[in-house]
């Protein structure tokens, strides 16, 4: 995948990146490993999402964790070790299809389980109405509890999980329309 990614002001020279999957996903343990281009450089990267818009990132040895939030404007701001940086982020793709942004959540929404683990409290139920980043299930894994939230606003067409139930990385845990 090809993408035009432009840092802070709008005047800034856009990059050129390019990322494809550094191993089949029936291949990965866990998370999502990465090939990533900037030029005449290429790393491998591991990315996590651990909540909604919070990623847990390993790149040439060194953790990161990032927080990507959508602006009002279609650009990105992200966190990274107490700073912070607009990116605009333009996927071809998206051009062709009307300039949607890459990571705006659209239409049925599976909401996946970011690690494995213990349900211990379902937050919602089936038909309920939910707002973007609103708590849908707690997963408890390695004796910490996580929220998973809500992709985007919408209803809640089902809660695929219970209570006590034990979920793998990548589980469909709810469906968000």
């Amino acid at each position: 995948m090809n993408f035009s990614v432009r840092v802070g002001a709008a005047d800034a020279a856009p990059i050129a990146v390019h990322l494809e999957r550094d191993s089949p996903p029936a291949v990965r343990v866990a998370g999502d490993g990465w090939r990533v281009a900037l030029g005449d450089r290429s790393f491998a990267i591991d990315a996590v999402e651990v909540a909604p818009g919070v990623y847990s990132i390993l790149a040439n040895g060194c953790a990161f964790e990032t927080r990507v939030s959508p602006q009002p404007d279609g650009a990105v701001l992200v966190q990274c070790r107490g700073r912070s940086f607009s990116v605009e982020v333009r996927d071809p793709r998206a051009w062709r299809a009307g300039g949607a942004s890459v990571l705006a959540a659209h239409g049925r929404q599976q909401v996946l389980a970011p690690m494995p683990g213990k349900v211990v409290r379902v937050l919602a139920r089936d038909g309920q109405a939910v707002e973007a980043n609103q708590g849908l299930v707690v997963i408890e894994a390695m004796k910490m509890q996580n929220e998973i939230r809500a992709p985007k606003s919408g209803t809640l067409e089902r809660v695929l999980v219970s209570e006590g139930q034990a979920v793998a990385a990548g589980q469909a845990l709810a469906i968000v329309v």
